[in-house]
């Protein structure tokens, strides 16, 4: 399914899902940040932010790139410094994020790797855990890995991070608006799969 991409986004792209009323929110500028999974084993490697924004959520590793920096190079310091190993890290997608109020979008830059070196390890930011990627079922109450924690990820983060666990190239945009209680809720959202040019 094609559709109009929201403004911001650009490539060969295919719909994957959409949704959410009222105009895409505007922006004069972008700045960069990186976000990194480590996927083995039927099982994904995230972080529970123990300090600054993002408090209490599970995330993939990451944050701004600093200048001079390349974004495979960010994303690297990110991962080593957040979980303490290195992994050949590929580029898996992008997310436009943008919240109402805020004149400059984040723009996420998605990597992700299949293996990696050293042991992860809590650093003063993030706490590093495993979650199952395999459908849960009946039988597994007593599963050693918890699923994917959906609940205490960012709001949208189910749409886009089954794509990346497949394999799948995406180019993402969220706007949202912010709660009461400081919780950012997708007011609009736009996912589509890279369609690869062989």
């Amino acid at each position: 399914m094609t559709s109009i991409l929201p403004p911001g986004l650009e490539g060969n792209l295919v719909e994957h899902v959409q949704g959410g009323v009222g105009d895409w929110l505007p922006f004069d500028q972008k700045r960069f940040y990186t976000n990194a999974f480590i996927i083995q084993d039927d099982k994904i490697l995230l972080g529970f932010k123990k300090r600054g924004f993002g408090i209490n959520k599970y995330n993939g590793f990451g944050g701004k790139v600093e200048p001079g920096e390349t974004l495979t190079e960010a994303a690297m310091r990110e991962l080593k410094e957040e979980a303490g190993i290195d992994a050949p890290l590929e580029h898996a997608g992008s997310l436009l994020f943008m919240a109402k109020g805020v004149e400059w979008a984040f723009q996420i830059e998605i990597f992700s790797a299949r293996t990696y070196s050293g042991t992860p390890t809590e650093s003063d930011e993030m706490r590093p855990e495993w979650f199952s990627i395999a459908s849960p079922t009946a039988s597994d109450a007593d599963a050693i890995v918890p699923p994917i924690p959906y609940k205490t990820m960012w709001d949208g983060d189910d749409r886009w991070l089954p794509l990346i666990v497949q394999g799948r190239k995406f180019v993402g945009r969220v706007d949202s608006v912010m709660q009461d209680d400081g919780e950012f809720v997708m007011a609009r959202h736009w996912f589509g799969t890279v369609i690869s040019d062989n």
